[in-house]
């Protein structure tokens, strides 16, 4: 992890910049997964999880037992936990329609609907993300989804992960389908024997699952965001515990070697000792070789005061925001661009992707200062209404007339003069 020590104001763009790809060269990869699947179905998705995750699969369709599918009974009881949490979190975001009279006889209301058709990829292989389906499929279940698409990669085994399956379960859901990568986005875009079609897409991926996501876009669906490897930025001050500084810059670490994990501090002594820390604890770790290669990519930061730290944090809009000083509270009110805040130094960032309730599902890449993360808001249209009495149109269409007028819009005028006519002639 580099250090830098009192950058200029000037060099923090720089130093917020994420890993690059070679983008010509992905968008070319994309496309051709794209045609082949679009032209192929079934028979190129079998030919593509051989080819990317050396898995043969019998079927696209995996039917979930009727039968519950055994787990340790302590892995069950914390899908219980992580279950209810992210449910009470996300049912108290449903829309409370309130209908508005903006004029005497004029009434405006807005009403939310759930988007029928919502494909969720679920990252599996050697590390499913159970987690992740539980993140997305609970607010489409909350919002009313009708049919809610699940593509996840097969083990080597061309399984899925009991943890998937049986989270699955847990969610109500019939069936999975058993394909990853781009190509997974792709049967979801076109539609295949297998895999329907859907109209909105979630789910975090790899630099290929992100191209695909946005290319998708090409073909009338929209996706919840154009998220890339996972990030997190900690803002910590002379006060805060290194072994729990460290811990969360590896959190994230671990996730890839393209992930990225950036330190703030006001205090030297804390870096150096974070520092210590992250040699120590790195070594402990199973994929520390992944951890390791995004160190390499990562930095701590060395600023003036924790004000100018939250203004860095602010230009590099993280994905993940831990504010673990002692005036986090007073911090907290200037985070201006950030996907998930924790504040304090006992709300690791685990707690967010796991179990405290809130969404995982984050925006990325800096695209946190203008995307917000997943919520039940995701998974609905936002429709709306009003309702106009004679009454209403008496006293506003003259102004409708003289707006239209303006514009130079006569059949909008005439809509309106119309009606005040035949109010005039007493027909109602």
């Amino acid at each position: 992890m580099r250090i830098y020590e009192y950058p200029s104001q000037d060099s923090w763009p720089e130093l917020s910049k994420r890993s690059t790809f070679d983008t010509d060269t992905l968008k070319a990869k994309i496309d051709q997964i794209f045609n082949l699947v679009s032209s192929k179905g079934d028979k190129a998705l079998v030919k593509l999880t051989k080819q990317y995750d050396s898995s043969f699969v019998e079927s696209i369709t995996i039917n979930l037992p009727q039968e519950p599918v055994k787990l340790e009974e302590n892995l069950r009881a914390a899908i219980d936990i992580a279950y209810s949490n992210i449910f009470k979190f996300h049912e108290q975001q449903k829309l409370k329609s309130k209908r508005i009279e903006t004029s005497p006889g004029v009434f405006c209301w807005r009403e939310a609907t759930a988007i029928d058709d919502v494909g969720l990829y679920i990252p599996g292989g050697s590390a499913p993300l159970f987690s992740s389906l539980l993140m997305l499929a609970i607010p489409a279940k909350i919002a009313g989804c009708q049919n809610i698409v699940v593509c996840t990669p097969p083990q080597k085994d061309g399984k899925v992960a009991d943890v998937i399956q049986y989270t699955a379960q847990k969610l109500g859901l019939q069936k999975i389908y058993c394909v990853g990568g781009a190509q997974a986005i792709a049967a979801m875009t076109f539609g295949t024997e297998s895999v329907p079609r859907v109209a909105k897409i979630f789910g975090p991926g790899n630099q290929y699952v992100t191209a695909a996501k946005i290319a998708c876009m090409n073909y009338g669906l929209q996706i919840d965001m154009p998220a890339g490897p996972s990030e997190v930025l900690i803002i910590a001050d002379e006060k805060a515990k290194p072994e729990f500084v460290a811990a969360d810059l590896l959190s994230q670490a671990e996730h890839g070697a393209d992930s990225q994990s950036i330190l703030l501090s006001n205090s030297e002594t804390l870096i150096d000792s974070v520092q210590k820390e992250l040699r120590c604890q790195l070594e402990k770790l199973p994929r520390k070789e992944i951890a390791g290669k995004a160190l390499d990519n990562s930095r701590a930061v060395l600023l003036n005061s924790l004000d100018e730290c939250m203004r860095f944090s602010n230009e590099y809009a993280p994905e993940h925001l831990i504010i673990n000083t002692y005036n986090y509270r007073q911090l907290s009110s200037e985070v201006k661009n950030a996907g998930s805040v924790f504040l304090g130094q006992y709300s690791c960032e685990s707690a967010g992707d796991y179990a405290s309730g809130t969404n995982h599902t984050l925006p990325t890449n800096g695209y946190a200062r203008s995307y917000s993360g997943v919520s039940l808001d995701s998974f609905v249209k936002k429709i709306t209404f009003q309702e106009i009495s004679p009454e209403g149109i008496l006293g506003l269409g003259p102004s409708i007339e003289i707006l239209a007028e303006a514009e130079r819009l006569q059949a909008h005028k005439a809509a309106v003069t119309y009606r005040l006519k035949s109010l005039a002639n007493g027909v109602d």
